[in-house]
């Protein structure tokens, strides 16, 4: 295993001691990260809310179920994630309910991104630290099968026709990145996971 992926490894969190981090801090104010901000504090207020109704409402399809518990071998979804992170906001529920669907396949850790930049310098996009970055390593192995993010393909294309036609970030894509995740429910990233998780499983060790 390579030496950046066990130090990410080692300083860790499952996705409990994750969620407990972001609300502590925010409790003292503050968002995870070297920068702190109040518009980076109100993010994270408001992941924190999307992120409770999600675990409420994201369900996991039974043939992604099975899927996932009919993979060869065991993996480790080691993420890179921040608690002021929209994207991760939406995807992080969705990942801990597919391990904890995966009949323990798949163990999910998730590290923040500030704390770990090497980690992160080896996973960017588009020369950008994007986040949440998925890292998929097959546990007997200990290598890095593959990795996915920052979002799935179809908000990826909002995303990029936004700034095609408009530019910069603003607040309206912001928003409609927010209503294709609403109208999305989870399955584009159940999809475009399991499909790489059964690429992976026909691959020899």
């Amino acid at each position: 295993m390579k030496s950046f992926i066990a130090k990410a490894l080692f300083n860790s969190h499952s996705y409990a001691e994750y969620r407990k981090i972001v609300t502590d801090l925010l409790l003292e104010g503050k968002s995870t990260g070297n920068e702190q901000s109040e518009s980076l504090t109100n993010y994270s207020k408001l992941n924190e809310a999307r992120m409770n109704r999600l675990e409420k409402t994201i369900t996991i399809s039974e043939n992604v179920i099975s899927k996932l518990q009919n993979l060869d071998h065991h993996y480790i979804w080691l993420v890179i994630s921040e608690g002021w992170c929209g994207d991760a906001a939406q995807i992080l529920p969705i990942l801990n309910k597919m391990a904890l669907a995966s009949d323990k396949k798949i163990d999910l850790r998730i590290v923040f991104r500030d704390e770990n930049e090497e980690l992160m310098d080896h996973y960017l996009t588009n020369g950008g630290r994007a986040i949440p970055k998925v890292i998929i390593v097959c546990k007997e192995a200990g290598i890095v099968r593959a990795d996915w993010g920052p979002r799935p393909k179809g908000a990826t294309e909002l995303m990029a026709k936004h700034k095609r036609e408009v530019g910069p970030i603003d607040e309206k894509i912001k928003t409609d990145l927010q209503l294709w995740y609403l109208a999305d429910k989870g399955i584009s990233v159940q999809e475009e996971l399991i499909e790489i998780m059964e690429n992976i499983k026909y691959n020899s060790l």
